[in-house]
């Protein structure tokens, strides 16, 4: 006979804590947005993390708020420089490596597209290069971009299997390091004692903690704390997959461990993203977001200088069925999450280690 009343709800993050404790993980990018959250997660669950990436580049910036320096072996280097680098994991010895560091900024890419491509498709062949010099490594998770995809601007999401391409030298340069991550993954890490390795895509991440330029949060941010109005709207038709930061970063995680523990089979490109429900217009965010902070304004000003793709969505059946990821959060909690962290950044009701440990402990351990 079966079970009759409300299905058990199965915690798929179970254990992970005890899986990354101790284990010794190497983060590039580590100072940026999603690095100094992935950090933090790691450094909560008790693993040895060893952070590679340049110093902060914004103020106020998550990885000095969080004190992340204190609780990990930090190295401030470029990894355009493949000595500096080798001798990190020479020195290291890790056993995971997750690849997030990146120029990611598209209007940047078209300012300065040299340090973009040197940044993103030399670092990127670099970081490779020196997992595979190192018999440490077990599992290596690399980040590439949902825009490394071919955008023919259709309502159809994309595929892992899709072309690749790239209109702006941030999406070139993305789609550039996925095909070298790709081409590494084959001629290097068939090995039977090699490690493992994926690559990974993911939409637009949002989450407390983020200051960067020419992002629309931060803008708003930047609008309602620091009386700098009106919010200046460059596409605010453009539809976008809004996810929060802990999203993609626990599929990472995901597959870290997976790989690490021998799963051969998920060797392969992965999309990260929201449901449907979750790709709205810019202008809809930046309304929902004024109408949660309870002030801010907003203009549109169209800038024709560089290009911009106005829809890009992610088919992401492929990470459900196969890896058992799915996304957590619909809009309304990914901006409550977002918005309620700058909330009390700012009003400094809770200490901002203490709110962003208590926001990872919730969606990682939710309170049943």
């Amino acid at each position: 006979m079966g079970s009759m009343g409300k299905e058990k709800t199965i915690n798929i993050f179970s254990g992970y804590d005890k899986f990354f404790r101790n284990k010794k993980v190497l983060i590039t990018g580590h100072t940026g947005f999603k690095g100094s959250w992935l950090t933090q997660i790691l450094s909560q669950w008790g693993a040895r993390v060893i952070g590679l990436a340049l110093a902060p580049h914004t103020s106020p910036n998550l990885f000095t708020i969080l004190e992340l320096e204190k609780k990990i072996d930090n190295y401030f280097i470029d990894d355009r420089n493949l000595d500096q680098v080798r001798k990190v994991f020479a020195k290291e010895k890790p056993e995971i490596v997750i690849h997030l560091a990146a120029q990611a900024i598209v209007k940047i890419s078209f300012e300065d597209p040299i340090r973009t491509y040197e940044t993103n498709v030399v670092g990127t062949a670099n970081i490779l290069q020196a997992i595979r010099e190192t018999p440490s490594v077990r599992s290596a998770v690399i980040i590439t971009s949902d825009k490394v995809y071919e955008n023919n601007e259709w309502v159809y999401p994309y595929r892992e299997t899709d072309h690749l391409g790239g209109h702006d030298p941030y999406s070139a340069s993305k789609a550039a390091a996925d095909i070298i991550s790709q081409s590494f993954i084959k001629s290097f890490f068939t090995d039977q004692n090699g490690p493992l390795m994926a690559i990974t895509r993911a939409g637009n991440v949002i989450g407390g903690g983020d200051w960067s330029p020419f992002r629309i949060i931060p803008d708003i941010i930047r609008a309602v704390y620091d009386q700098r109005t009106p919010v200046t709207l460059r596409s605010p038709l453009a539809i976008r997959p809004w996810q929060h930061v802990l999203e993609p970063l626990s599929g990472y995680l995901m597959l870290a461990k997976k790989l690490y523990e021998g799963e051969k089979s998920l060797v392969s490109e992965w999309n990260f993203g929201p449901d449907n429900e979750n790709f709205v217009t810019v202008e809809e965010i930046v309304n929902k977001g004024i109408n949660i902070l309870g002030s801010g304004s907003y203009e549109v000003k169209s800038n024709t200088n560089f290009h911009e793709s106005t829809l890009l969505k992610l088919d992401i059946s492929k990470a459900r069925s196969l890896l058992g990821w799915k996304p957590k959060f619909n809009l309304e909690q990914t901006l409550d999450y977002t918005f309620g962290w700058y909330r009390n950044f700012y009003k400094k009701t809770v200490p901002p280690i203490t709110f962003t440990e208590n926001q990872i402990k919730q969606f990682f351990n939710p309170v049943k």
